[in-house]
């Protein structure tokens, strides 16, 4: 596992993920990315929703 302060833990896979409503998140990849800013519109995996965009770019 790998923590970044400034984005998500990522962790060898595949992973099962317990959601707070019981349900569970499967992914199958080599490494995955879990949100830890709740930003992601695909939560709990990251989607890089956590970079912050700077003027100008595309």
């Amino acid at each position: 596992m790998t923590i970044d302060p400034e984005g998500p833990v990522l962790i060898d896979g595949p992973v099962e993920v317990r959601m707070p409503d019981g349900t569970t998140a499967r992914s199958d990849r080599f490494m995955v990315a879990l949100c830890t800013c709740r930003r992601s519109r695909r939560y709990p995996w990251c989607d890089t929703s956590h970079r912050r965009r700077t003027r100008g770019e595309d």
